[in-house]
């Protein structure tokens, strides 16, 4: 079993909180929106970090992480991108890969807004977007995602709330 904690769009914002929340966890996937190399290196201090970069993340972010990061966790198939869209209105980067190669778990950030669901089209793929862990951006709650993978499977799914954004 494999168990992971999931964050976007920190915006160079990580707290007590979030560190401690993430200490659990066999790895640490986040969705882009960094904000600076030291979320990034904080994160990768504390487990094994899986992440994309995002709109606002620099160069140095960017040859670090990739726009889309396709990888096999203990068995499930998974695609991560910043900017991705959701089931029924997949974002044209990646809409021809996801149809003819769907992977089960679609994980996207950038929009800032907590979504799980899953595209019935498509093998039930489950897409997750964990909201924003930051403090910049509309959203007025921070949130992010626990999970557990295991023999392929997709478990003890959470969502936290890591209270309001300012």
């Amino acid at each position: 079993m494999l168990k992971i904690g999931l964050l976007s769009d920190t915006h160079s914002y990580l707290d007590d909180q979030i560190m401690r929340l993430l200490s659990d966890r066999d790895e640490i996937w986040h969705a882009g929106d960094f904000g600076s190399m030291e979320v990034s290196d904080r994160l990768q201090e504390l487990a094994p970090l899986r992440g994309v970069y995002g709109n606002i993340d620099d160069a140095a972010i960017r040859l670090v992480h990739p726009k889309v990061n396709r990888f096999m966790a203990e068995g499930l198939d998974v695609m991560m991108t910043h900017i991705g869209g959701y089931p029924g209105k997949y974002h044209p980067d990646v809409r021809q890969s996801i149809k003819l190669n769907p992977p089960q778990l679609y994980i996207t950030g950038h929009s800032h807004i907590l979504k799980i669901m899953t595209d019935k089209s498509l093998n039930n793929l489950l897409h997750i977007n964990p909201g924003a862990a930051g403090r910049h951006g509309f959203h007025n709650i921070r949130t992010m995602v626990k999970l557990s993978i295991n023999e392929g499977k997709v478990q003890d799914l959470q969502v936290l709330e890591l209270g309001k954004r300012a």
